[in-house]
């Protein structure tokens, strides 16, 4: 069956369908020697490039989605390369053959906790995008002094330079003197968006730790710079809180599952990463 080319690139990570929309229009990609047209549709027979690089894809009923679920660790930064040579949340992940992962947002680089990776670009697309409305819950260690005035502004709204924002709830979670421990809800994703709003108030934020997306916790006994892979009940749950489609293909089964099952328990021995658990 053949599909819309923006579709195909979505789906193998590039980037969402509308960035990929632009870069048709934009000429950069072809197909079988063309420049492709928007709205033209391929097969698994044609030879797809963006900016004269080859594209390899599988189609949408033979593509696979799993879901990692990583710890990322202080000092991280959320892209493949960093021109400052410093490490990235890529590089400790479970390596892929003709595939690739993709994250399902960012942590900035101070910040730390629960990051979810997908081998389905569009899937990744569909829980970014702000109509999923998907919770993020972070833990935040504020220092300043808080007062009810401020958390009411936090839960009614306040204009930050990018627009309105608000936390859809703040939980005090205790703490002595200066530093305060608060877990705060919101379902957006905006650059720095926690601390520029805590910043909006004269306090600042000493740590911060996203521990919730969507319906998956950080477990408590996963390290920072490990992952675990999510079994197929979890990853259809999270299908259907953010409105994506269910998928046959989900999750590791069959020889494949066997093993990474195997591989995972010989990196347990050798205290590396935890084997693969529901949640």
């Amino acid at each position: 069956m053949s599909e819309k080319i923006q579709k195909v690139l979505a789906r193998v990570g590039l980037g969402s369908r509308r960035a990929m929309e632009d870069l048709i229009l934009e000429g950069r990609v072809s197909v079988n020697g063309h420049v492709a047209k928007l709205g033209d549709r391929i097969t698994e027979k044609d030879q797809l490039r963006v900016d004269g690089r080859p594209v390899k894809f599988t189609s949408a009923e033979e593509s696979r989605r799993r879901v990692i679920l990583y710890y990322k660790p202080e000092g991280e930064v959320c892209t493949r390369t960093d021109p400052e040579g410093r490490p990235t949340v890529f590089d400790r992940l479970p390596k892929l053959k003709n595939e690739r992962w993709v994250a399902i947002g960012r942590l900035d680089l101070n910040s730390q906790g629960l990051l979810l990776f997908t081998t389905d670009g569009d899937f990744a697309n569909c829980l970014m995008h702000p109509s999923a409305e998907v919770e993020r819950e972070y833990a935040v260690r504020v220092h300043g002094e808080v007062t009810e005035r401020m958390l009411e502004s936090l839960t009614t709204g306040i204009q930050l330079m990018d627009g309105q924002a608000k936390f859809d709830e703040i939980i005090d979670a205790g703490g002595e003197g200066t530093n305060h421990w608060y877990h705060v809800v919101l379902r957006e994703g905006r650059k720095r968006e926690v601390r520029r709003m805590w910043e909006s108030q004269g306090v600042q934020v000493s740590r911060l730790i996203r521990v919730r997306y969507g319906t998956v916790h950080l477990p408590r006994n996963l390290k920072a710079g490990r992952w675990v892979e999510l079994e197929k009940e979890t990853i259809d749950e999270i299908a259907r809180e953010s409105g994506a489609g269910l998928k046959k293909r989900t999750g590791l089964y069959g020889r494949s599952k066997m093993r990474a099952d195997r591989s995972n328990e010989k990196q347990t021995k050798r205290g590396g990463y935890l084997r693969r658990r529901h949640y």
